[in-house]
């Protein structure tokens, strides 16, 4: 089991020095709002993916009047200890995997794997589609070494594209030869990254189907369907896709021009839901919709487990006030005894403690963490 043995903090948010021991099982912290609860479990979350799921600008993650933030942990995945570093100053970041510095961030991603559950997640299903497709990315990115290559080399020509087409639209620029070139070295990059898109949703609706199921007494059967910008199904090779692509952007260039950004791609794509044929996202009720999302939740943990070949870690931000019995039963139920959690409550009044097996208790208070129970 793949698992967190030690994390110590160095000016991350309001903790200025702090060590912490985890348990391999459900580690509960406790607190009032503003202690450093979700400050925590971020640093856990930023650890793992080397970017906080709360900001884009990492030096908000910096303590105050300080000018760096350091996180290190101690990891034990397939019986091997693995300290893992992650600096960040207001200049960029550096990481380390067992004392060797990282030159890519991707050589770092995937280390330490986690999936998080907060309450803005219950919004995964009819929230707008840059969440979903954050969804995608985050979890695509921890299994997939070369998809994270791929995406930031997308997002860094994508970039290059839009600043070019701006260009051209302000009468700056008027050779469309240098756009034709970015165009073909985007949609390259594009083909690759829907194909892995693509087959991640398969076998996404794959696992969650039976786990929706069972969340609803098998009365509703649960459908995901990638919105790609090409329908993927109608092109049997990678070839005939670019080609597609190609042509349809080059039906756009007039519009792309004239508005000066890029508008297809996988930059703009979605993943469809529904419920007995019907779209979730549209006519679901909020119950329907929140049942999704922690079916696609329960089975993204396993997705990573059939990837990866053990489980991640699992961070609940104050997300079990937020399910009634049922949907918390079954989510503390799948975690019991088999993933390393993390959970933050202001109180573990209306969290079921007898589904939680030998939790270990931390008080949170001003950016101090103290143990309060071990196993």
């Amino acid at each position: 089991m793949m698992r967190l043995n030690t994390l110590q903090l160095t000016h991350f948010r309001n903790y200025a020095e702090q060590e912490v021991k985890f348990s391999p099982g459900v580690n509960v912290f406790i607190g009032e709002n503003a202690q450093g609860k979700t400050n925590l479990l971020e640093a856990i979350y930023m650890l793992s993916l080397a970017r906080s799921h709360r900001t884009a600008q990492d030096r908000e993650v910096i303590g105050w009047g300080a000018e760096f933030a350091r996180l290190d942990g101690q990891i034990e995945k397939k019986n091997t200890t693995i300290p893992l570093t992650l600096t960040l100053t207001k200049h960029g970041k550096a990481a380390k995997v067992n004392h060797l510095e990282q030159r890519r961030l991707s050589d770092y991603v995937g280390q330490l794997n986690v999936v998080l559950f907060a309450p803005e997640d219950l919004e995964l299903v009819k929230g707008p589609p840059q969440q979903r497709r954050k969804f995608i990315d985050m979890e695509l990115s921890q299994m997939n070494a070369l998809y994270l290559h791929e995406s930031t080399h997308y997002q860094r020509l994508l970039k290059q594209r839009n600043a070019y087409l701006k260009q051209l639209q302000r009468h700056l620029a008027t050779d469309e030869v240098y756009l034709d070139v970015l165009t073909e070295q985007l949609v390259a990059s594009a083909v690759k990254i829907m194909r892995e898109r693509q087959q991640f949703i398969d076998q996404l609706e794959t696992i969650a189907q039976p786990i929706h199921a069972e969340l609803t007494e098998d009365k509703e059967t649960l459908t995901l369907t990638y919105a790609a910008t090409l329908d993927l199904e109608e092109f049997a090779d990678e070839l005939a896709l670019q080609q597609a692509l190609q042509e349809a952007f080059q039906d756009l260039r007039a519009k792309e021009i004239e508005k000066g950004t890029t508008l297809m791609g996988p930059q703009r794509e979605d993943v469809h839901f529904a419920i007995n044929g019907q779209d979730v996202q549209k006519f679901g009720s909020q119950g329907q919709q929140r049942t999704t999302a922690l079916s696609l939740k329960l089975a993204e943990i396993e997705c990573m487990r059939q990837v990866l070949g053990e489980y991640p870690l699992l961070l609940l931000d104050d997300v079990l006030s937020e399910l009634d019995d049922n949907r918390q039963t079954h989510l503390l139920k799948s975690i019991e005894d088999k993933i390393q959690t993390f959970l933050t409550t202001t109180s573990l009044d209306g969290v079921k403690q007898e589904q939680i097996h030998q939790p270990t208790l931390f008080q949170i208070k001003d950016g101090h963490v103290n143990r309060e129970v071990s196993d």
